[in-house]
This record gives C-alpha cells, structure tokens and sequence, in this order.
C-alpha cells in the first residue's frame, strides 16, 4: 500500500461561472455545497486534505481519522469538500467558519483507486466507481447526488432547498487541467455572503471571517 506522499499530486479542474441552468442528456449535474473545496488523500496510514494554494488543510484531525475508518486502508484520491451539517444534513458554511455542527466531506469525483489512475477515465465511469467504493453514505463521508441531462430541475430543487447552486459536468469528460465544471449558483443564496478566499486553509479562513 503506498504511503500518502506517493500518492501523485492532481489538480482541482476548476469551477467556471455559468448565467443559466440547462439540460443535456450528456451532461451530470450535483447540487454545490456550501463548504471548503478540497482533494483528499488517502492510504493505509491515514488521510490528508489538501487545496489548491496550500499543500495541506490545518485543523479537521478529527474528520481525517473519521474517513480514515470508512475508507479502512483504500488508497485514493477523492475530489469535495469539508462541509458542516445541520440536523437536517443540510451544509451550514457559518458553522464550518466556527468549527461547529457535524463535519463530514462530500465527494463528488474520484481520481485514485488502489494502484489506478482513474483521471483519463469518463467521468460517468468514475462516478459508478465512486458508487462502489462507498456504496452507502456514512457520517463523515458520503458521495454527492448526481442526476443526469435535467439541469433545470436539479437548480430548481436547489432553490426550494436553500443550496448555493449546482454545478454541471460533461459525462465523457477526463479529470484533466484543461476540462471545465460549470458552476451554477442561486442568485437567492445568502449564506455565503461574508465567504472568504476558499483556498485558505480553514484556520485561517476563520480568522478572516471574524477580523475586520
């Protein structure tokens, strides 16, 4: 089993803004959580999460060694973010600030599995592999729902949920620097309006928050 750092390094494709919902039978679309994105990598010695801007998460030991018992050994690299829940499992970004409410990580792509690199892979395939590997939601780590070619209906249901949007993806698309996310966001979406850089890691994005 390899150790953590040899697991290779990837990139988050990013997230590009997007004015409308749409629907396309070739496209997937999740609904966008509110919550620090993030690649998290894992092996039999533990797990790590890791931004873009800096090479690891500060904080969240607890969550770490959580995911590290779901994962029970499995190397692999997962794409999604540190979410707070609510008693609803609804994601509170407030609370993440705070270091309040139950954390967990939603997943919503999978890069690494056990040896293989799943990153040229289609992204419908990788999804189905992300099902496998957790074919059941546990508290700390859960894959984000997906729903295929109906755009518009998710970014309604979005609406009706208080969600900060959803984002779309093409299905026959690799993990690769130049694949693009479309990020879709609820106009009526408050929660996030004192966000702070996203690629802060969390202690210091909570100082951010509560500094003038």
């Amino acid at each position: 089993m390899p150790t953590i750092c040899a697991l290779p390094h990837a990139e988050p494709v990013p997230h590009v803004p997007l004015a409308a919902p749409f629907d396309d039978p070739g496209w997937m679309f999740e609904p966008l959580y509110d919550g620090f994105r993030a690649l998290l990598y894992a092996s039999g010695v533990g797990c790590e999460l890791r931004a873009r801007q800096d090479p690891h998460f500060e904080g969240f030991d607890d969550l770490r060694e959580r995911v590290t018992g779901v994962l029970g050994g499995r190397g692999a690299i997962l794409d999604g973010r540190v979410v707070s829940l609510d008693r609803h499992g609804k994601p509170i970004f407030r609370e993440l600030l705070k270091g309040r409410g139950y954390l967990a990580f939603a997943a919503s792509d999978l890069l690494w599995l056990d040896g293989h690199d799943l990153r040229p892979v289609p992204l419908a395939e990788r999804k189905r592999r992300l099902g496998e590997l957790l074919p059941s939601d546990t508290g700390p780590l859960y894959k984000v729902f997906t729903l295929e070619e109906h755009g518009r209906a998710l970014f309604q249901a979005a609406r009706r949920m208080e969600l900060a949007g959803i984002v779309a993806k093409r299905r026959d698309d690799p993990y690769a620097r130049d694949t693009v996310w479309y990020r879709i966001t609820n106009p009526a979406f408050r929660q996030g309006a004192s966000r702070v850089d996203m690629t802060a890691t969390p202690a210091r994005a909570r100082r951010e928050a509560v500094e003038p």
